[in-house]
């Protein structure tokens, strides 16, 4: 990684109240004492940053996602991992608006980085750009993109990379053709209550 002092990095990003929220009255409980606190309570969290509820989703993707993709592009492996309970932004982060370009999540955000810097790079580089989409649901994985293929296996290659045997890859050449992917897949997905 282009900074090798970090491997893993936690961070809380607290979404903004929805219009419901707004429309009940509902306010934050959360305080924000420092830039990498926050406060519940007479609890404290500490994490290695914050990101509070008015920060805007550019301000998230340059925060966390934005430094990984050039260091995807130098050949390293980077995962962003958003863990949290129902409503409680996971998808608005990752996702957000597709059709807003103030509002798009991470990942609109990371392929169109991604993109871009490739199509700036040496014009003799070739790049093939492959998307597979699965879930994990009920310790079963399942093809997003043929609903017929399901409880495929896990392995790791020779270099320890795990990947999943058997799952549908589509090569991509534009943001476009990986975000109709994504929207394929989505439809697919496996949706319950918690």
């Amino acid at each position: 990684m282009a900074d090798s002092s970090y491997c893993i990095k936690v961070v809380c990003r607290v979404r903004p109240l929805n219009g419901k929220e707004k429309a009940a009255g509902n306010s934050f409980v959360v305080g924000f004492p420092t830039t990498n606190v926050v406060t519940v309570g007479n609890k404290t969290f500490q994490y290695d940053s914050v990101l509070r509820h008015d920060s805007t989703q550019e301000q998230v993707y340059t925060a966390t996602a934005q430094p990984l993709v050039k260091d995807v592009l130098s050949g390293y492996n980077a995962t962003i991992f958003a863990y949290g309970q129902t409503s409680s932004g996971k998808t608005h982060t990752m996702e957000g608006d597709l059709d807003d370009v103030n509002m798009r999540g991470i990942i609109p955000r990371i392929i169109y980085d991604l993109f871009d810097q490739i199509y700036e790079m040496d014009s003799n580089l070739e790049f093939h750009i492959k998307v597979s989409y699965f879930e994990l649901y009920m310790e079963k994985v399942r093809d997003l993109l043929d609903i017929t293929k399901v409880n495929l296996p896990i392995h790791e290659n020779k270099q320890k990379v795990p990947y999943v045997k058997g799952v549908t890859e589509r090569f991509v050449t534009v943001p476009e053709e990986v975000l109709a992917t994504i929207e394929e897949g989505k439809s697919n997905r496996h949706v319950s209550v918690t």
